[in-house]
């Protein structure tokens, strides 16, 4: 049997996968490989690496400290050519490239411990990519390239940004490299806002939220009966923007414990999909 994790985009809400890969790390599960698209890419790079109790732990302690300057650095003029159009993002890429370049322990996909593939998107055909070899920071960062966000990344000629796009749960390419059991970690969506975001980042993330969710829900509904699907339920409810990092300690305290108590009781096989249906509190 192959098991693989999937991990899906959410921003500062992939510190909900973290909660969750504790939880499965305490429980002795350990993937064969790993799929990641956005934020997902980010925290699979770390577990194909580091899968057991002490480096998901480690990976929880840097989540703790992040701050939203440190992903998303706003640099005024930067965010002037973006809407004057002489740039293609409106924030500069560095501050996750710094993150990832101090953390990640191998510089190359192809040399990851547990194989760890990334999803991004072609820009000009918007066929969902997998990069399974190269190097490993500018992979993740395509991966995680929200568009207009950060600017595409150019790999073996084409520029490619955020696979979320197109695929941001890619249980399709799970399937394609040969697992029989995929354990599926969503972050889910902010479902609970009190009022709609006003910055124009922050409604971005959510409006990209609310898209990843909707289509891995049709995946789920697509793969349960084809695989052995078991989708880790997200949180809910959540009122934390995903731009915002400060509550990072709080979700993945609140995911760990979730998913605990998930593991010990009996979960539904099929009609999984049901727990990603759009709702309000």
């Amino acid at each position: 049997m192959t098991t693989a994790f999937v991990l899906s985009g959410g921003a500062s809400l992939g510190s909900i996968q973290v909660g969750m890969l504790l939880a499965l790390a305490e429980a002795g599960i350990t993937p064969d490989l790993i799929v990641g698209t956005s934020v997902g890419a980010v925290n699979g790079g770390w577990v194909a690496s580091r899968p057991d109790v002490a480096g998901v732990g480690a990976l929880a302690e840097v989540w703790r400290s992040l701050s939203r300057r440190d992903v998303f650095p706003t640099r005024p003029i930067v965010g002037l050519l973006g809407f004057l159009g002489l740039r293609s993002s409106l924030v500069p890429d560095t501050g996750l490239r710094r993150l990832l370049t101090g953390h990640l322990e191998l510089s190359r996909l192809e040399e990851m411990p547990i194989p760890f593939h990334v999803v991004a998107t072609d820009v000009l055909s918007g066929e969902d990519v997998l990069l399974s070899s190269g190097d490993a920071v500018d992979a993740i960062v395509a991966s995680a390239a929200i568009p207009a966000v950060f600017s595409p990344v150019k790999i073996n000629g084409r520029d490619l940004f955020d696979g979320g796009v197109v695929n941001n749960t890619p249980l399709s390419h799970a399937v394609a490299l040969g697992a029989d059991v995929i354990w599926v970690l969503p972050t889910g969506y902010a479902c609970a806002l009190h009022k709609s975001p006003r910055a124009a980042l922050a409604m971005a993330l959510h409006a990209v939220t609310l898209t990843v969710n909707q289509r891995l829900a049709i995946d789920v509904a697509r793969f349960e009966d084809a695989v052995d699907l078991r989708v880790i339920p997200p949180l809910c409810p959540i009122a934390i923007s995903p731009i915002d990092f400060s509550q990072s300690a709080s979700l993945i305290e609140r995911s760990h414990a979730a998913t605990r108590h998930w593991l010990s009781a009996r979960h539904p096989v099929n009609g999984q999909a049901a727990l990603l249906e759009p709702h309000r509190h």
